[in-house]
């Protein structure tokens, strides 16, 4: 099943009208409205979203003193 998302503002008296959909007339559709929170929050969220990762010494080992077997 193909899933395509959209946003949208809803209009006036609480009207939303959609256009130009990729299906056939006739063709059974869901139709799932989900409120999107503000963009700048999400941002202000997850600032680090999409940003590089750098590992210094991946493979050093970490919390050893942890470990009872090792004591």
């Amino acid at each position: 099943m193909q899933v395509y998302a959209y946003e949208f503002t809803i209009g006036k008296k609480g009207t939303l009208t959609l256009k130009n959909l990729p299906f056939n007339v006739g063709e059974r559709i869901e139709v799932i409205i989900i409120p999107r929170s503000n963009r700048q929050y999400e941002e202000k969220q997850y600032p680090f979203w999409g940003k590089p990762i750098t590992y210094l010494n991946p493979t050093d080992p970490v919390a050893e003193e942890d470990w009872e077997v090792l004591q």
